[in-house]
């Protein structure tokens, strides 16, 4: 699967961006510790004749933290972007922390847009700032320390997968971890080991644990794209309030409550399933403006 990997220069900082395959453009939004490298779904997805195209987020990546100052300065870049490669209107997929950064481009550009996918996606305010896990996230993966954070990860995901997938099952998942483990290929513990090796915090995180502790609902509800919303019934990382939130508040939506294992959407037994929902939704909506070219 080819990968070629651009930097712009928006205002004087840089955005990064990454495209894969060629046919039918999406603009996907990766979620927290991620980048334009992401991988996860994107061979199916290139296999159907999508093309993928993927910025790192304001923070991650080679992408300067200044253009996340907030979702809308954000949103404008993302649309430079699509303006330097000829592509007049995309799909959007949206993934957990990348949720608001969908949202906005959806809803600042509907013209663009031809459908939004909001998968495990954070619709709202998610982690308080006083509760321990916003604090335990602000310490373990500060910029200053996430570093060696993903590099024990690392290690530990190479010495030992199945291991280590059992200790992260807690965070993705409300099901015990022996009977996650048995929804898991090989192949699905090879993409899990190389996604702890593939991730970085840089200052990405910390900026979304900032724009989510406070509300953006004014972004949600002025969404007028067809929307799907897939979110698992058994998620520990982002709760399900998030679904039933988009849902109540995007006029345009539809709810699919998944029984699959949990956050992570595009591993486990079910997810060639979702692939296919996720496919048929966006070739239902497909309104073509050019196609991606390498």
């Amino acid at each position: 699967m080819e990968r070629i990997i651009y930097h712009m220069e928006v205002d004087g900082h840089l955005l990064e961006y990454s495209v894969v395959g060629t046919g039918t453009p999406i603009l996907l939004f990766h979620g927290g510790h991620s980048n334009c490298r992401e991988e996860l779904g994107y061979e199916r997805l290139v296999k159907s004749g999508f093309s993928i195209i993927t910025p790192s987020r304001p923070g991650y990546g080679a992408t300067s933290k200044e253009l996340g100052e907030t979702f809308e300065l954000a949103s404008r870049c993302y649309a430079k972007m699509l303006d330097q490669l000829d592509i007049k209107k995309v799909h959007i997929i949206a993934v957990s922390a990348g949720g608001p950064s969908g949202i906005s481009f959806a809803s600042m550009y509907p013209n663009r847009t031809n459908s939004l996918i909001l998968q495990s996606a954070v619709t709202k305010e998610w982690l308080s700032k006083k509760s321990l896990n916003y604090k335990v996230a602000k310490f373990a993966f500060h910029p200053l320390t996430e570093k060696w954070t993903w590099k024990l990860v690392a290690r530990l995901s190479n010495r030992n997968v199945q291991f280590m997938f059992k200790k992260f099952v807690p965070s993705f998942s409300k099901l015990p971890a022996e009977e996650v483990m048995k929804q898991m290929k090989d192949s699905d513990l090879e993409a899990f080991q190389r996604m702890n090796n593939r991730y970085r915090s840089g200052e990405g995180f910390i900026l979304d644990l900032q724009h989510t502790s406070k509300r953006f609902n004014h972004l949600l509800t002025t969404v007028q794209s067809p929307t799907l919303i897939l979110h698992s019934l058994n998620d520990q990382a982002v709760s399900l309030e998030h679904a039933h939130h988009a849902k109540k508040s995007i006029p345009t939506s539809t709810l699919c409550l998944l029984d699959n294992w949990g956050h992570l959407l595009w591993i486990g037994k079910d997810a060639e399933d979702i692939h296919n929902q996720v496919e048929a939704f966006m070739k239902k909506h497909d309104l073509v403006n050019g196609h991606v070219t390498l």
